[in-house]
Parts: structure tokens; C-alpha cells; sequence
């Protein structure tokens, strides 16, 4: 926003200028609690490696697709744990140089490996199976039930661990959804491990990994999804932009809200900024303090860059680039 003149702003002295800082910061969670959330992840890549390579064997011995798909589904669980670990530690990094916010997104670069990751490797294993719907091979299903059963009992161990993190990062709930998928393949190559020894029924291996492929493309495309929402800098789920303006330029003393933008730094972390213009008659201390109020409570925003001025002395032309809708006080269509 080019100003060329002075104006009556929120900000007037060295006093309220060392507030507004102070409430600005206030509430941030910027730091990742990454001691105790890198333990459970580590406990749950070591109980997915061991068995990884167990179920890889059995696969191969019982010539299961399925096995082998779940084998697969779980190198991108022990890669997404991996992808998350990393992510955690750089996203822990403090700010610097012309990373201002540091490398929270780190995390979000992770979300979204683990879901393309799980899309391709759908797509891999679709065509797989379709092969051997057309021409099945013949699969030792008790090999197959055996290994399945354990792989439920190994992936619950690790969905438990994994429970124990801070999900409410799209890095963790990345990796976690990772494992929830493969727990249900497991289930799914179980039934057919039990079809297989009690009918024989051979395209029964094929079907269960088309199964492990829907779940493996449902997780797939919500982190793909939700992770371009961030990089994208989309609203965060739940808060409407335009009735948020309209909120806004509701309060008293309000005149116009404008240039008003909500987006998430990283999961769980929103942010907004806005030009606010206020009564010539108005406190601009006291709205700033009002609408950062209301943001807290409401919204669950604690990041908020508000730039609040008197109507009376902002020019004609105070935004060389505006962007978006300006609300005004009154009724609204």
C-alpha cells in the first residue's frame, strides 16, 4: 500500500507501537513440539520397516499381489514417516535470512510428496491388479492370511503410536493417513486370504488390491487437496472471507475494510491482514484491539497484521494495488 502523506494510524508512539507488538505476538505458536511427536513417529517407522521386509518375502514365496501391494503401501508409509521426520526438524528451524517465516512449510512439501507418492503408486498397482483379474496366478492363501494378520495387528501398534503425535499438522496427519489406508488393506488382503483358503476363488488376491488402490487414492487426493490449498494461500477451512469483511465493517467506529486476506502459514497456523478505515471520530487503538479481540475468538486467529487509519485522512488513491472486495458498513446484499 503506497502512502505519501502521514496518516492517523493505529500506531502513533514509540508506547503503542511496543504494545502492539506485544499483543501481536502474543498467542503465537510458531515452534513445532517436535521432542515427544519424533519419538512416536520413530516407534511406528521401526514396527512398518521390520515387518515391510517380512511382508516382501511372503509375497514373493505366496506370489500374492496383494502382499506385495501392502509391501509397497507400506515403503510409502516408512518414506512418509521419514518425509515427516525431516519436515519436522527443518519447520523447527527459527526464522532467518529471507525465510521470514522460517521453514514452517516444510512440512506442507511433505503432506504433499506423501500424496502424490500414494496417487502414483495407485495407479501402479490398478494396472497390476486388472492383469491378474484377466489372468490370475495361483496364490498360496494361507501365506496370505498368515502375513495379513500379523500386518493388522503390526499397522495398529503403529496408527496407536502415530495417535500419540500432534496430528493436528497436515505433516503428521500426511504420514498418519498413510498407515489408517494400509491398516484397511491389511483387512482387505485378510479377506481374501480367508476366500482364498476356503474356495480357491484366486481373483479374490486381485480384487482385495483394488481395494488397497481406492483407499490408497481417497487418502492420496485429500493431502494432495488440502496441501495446494495451503500453497495456494487459500482461506482456511471453516472461515468465509467475504462474511468476515462484512463482520468487520460491521463494528462500530468502522467505516471500510479492504485488502483483506486470510490464509495458513502451515497447518494449524492462520494469518490476516487488512486495511482498516475507521470514523474520523474513532479510536484507532481501540478498534485495532477490538477486531484482534474478535479475530481470537472467534476466528481462532492469533496472527493478524492490521493496518487501521481515520477515513478523513487516508488520499483519495491510498492503495496503488488493491486487492479483493471492499466492505463498508451497512446492509449488504
Amino acid at each position: 500500500m503506497g502512502v505519501s502523506r502521514a496518516w492517523h494510524t493505529a500506531v502513533v508512539t514509540d508506547e503503542h507501537d511496543h504494545d502492539h507488538e506485544h499483543d501481536h505476538d502474543h498467542g503465537h505458536h510458531h515452534g513445532v513440539s517436535a521432542g515427544a511427536d519424533r519419538r512416536w513417529l520413530s516407534v511406528a517407522l521401526g514396527l512398518i520397516a521390520v515387518f515391510m521386509v517380512a511382508e516382501v518375502v511372503a509375497g514373493i514365496l505366496a506370489h500374492s499381489l496383494a502382499l506385495l501391494s501392502d509391501a509397497a503401501h507400506m515403503l510409502t508409509d516408512a518414506g512418509a514417516i521419514i518425509l515427516a521426520l525431516v519436515a519436522m526438524r527443518l519447520a523447527a528451524r527459527p526464522p532467518e535470512g529471507g525465510y521470514t517465516f522460517g521453514l514452517k512449510r516444510a512440512e506442507i512439501l511433505s503432506a504433499q510428496a506423501n500424496g502424490l507418492t500414494m496417487l502414483i503408486l495407485a495407479v501402479w498397482l490398478g494396472i497390476e491388479a486388472v492383469r491378474h483379474l484377466v489372468d490370475p496366478p495361483q496364490v498360496a492363501g494361507g501365506l496370505v492370511l498368515g502375513t495379513a494378520l500379523v500386518g493388522i495387528v503390526v499397522n495398529l501398534a503403529a496408527a496407536w503410536a502415530m495417535s500419540r503425535a500432534n496430528r493436528s499438522s497436515l505433516n503428521v496427519e500426511g504420514a498418519f493417513q498413510h498407515i489408517v489406508s494400509d491398516l484397511f488393506a491389511f483387512i482387505a488382503t485378510a479377506i481374501a486370504g480367508v476366500v482364498l483358503v476356503t474356495t480357491g476363488f484366486a481373483r479374490a488376491d486381485a480384487i482385495a488390491t483394488l481395494v488397497v488402490v481406492v483407499l490408497m487414492v481417497r487418502a492420496g487426493q485429500r493431502l494432495v487437496r488440502e496441501s495446494g490449498r495451503i500453497f495456494l494461500e487459500a482461506a482456511p477451512a471453516g472461515v468465509d472471507p467475504p462474511a468476515l469483511g462484512r463482520r468487520l465493517a460491521d463494528l462500530d467506529e468502522v467505516v471500510e475494510v479492504h485488502d483483506l486476506h486470510v490464509w495458513l502459514i502451515t497447518s494449524g497456523q492462520p494469518a490476516l491482514s487488512a486495511h482498516v478505515l475507521v470514523d474520523r471520530r474513532g479510536d484507532c487503538h481501540a478498534v485495532r484491539a477490538e477486531i484482534e479481540d474478535l479475530l481470537r475468538r472467534e476466528y481462532h486467529i492469533t496472527h493478524s497484521t492490521l493496518q487501521v487509519d481515520h477515513a478523513d485522512g487516508v488520499p483519495d488513491v491510498h492503495c496503488e494495488d488493491p486487492h479483493g472486495v471492499s466492505y463498508k458498513r451497512g446492509p449488504h446484499v
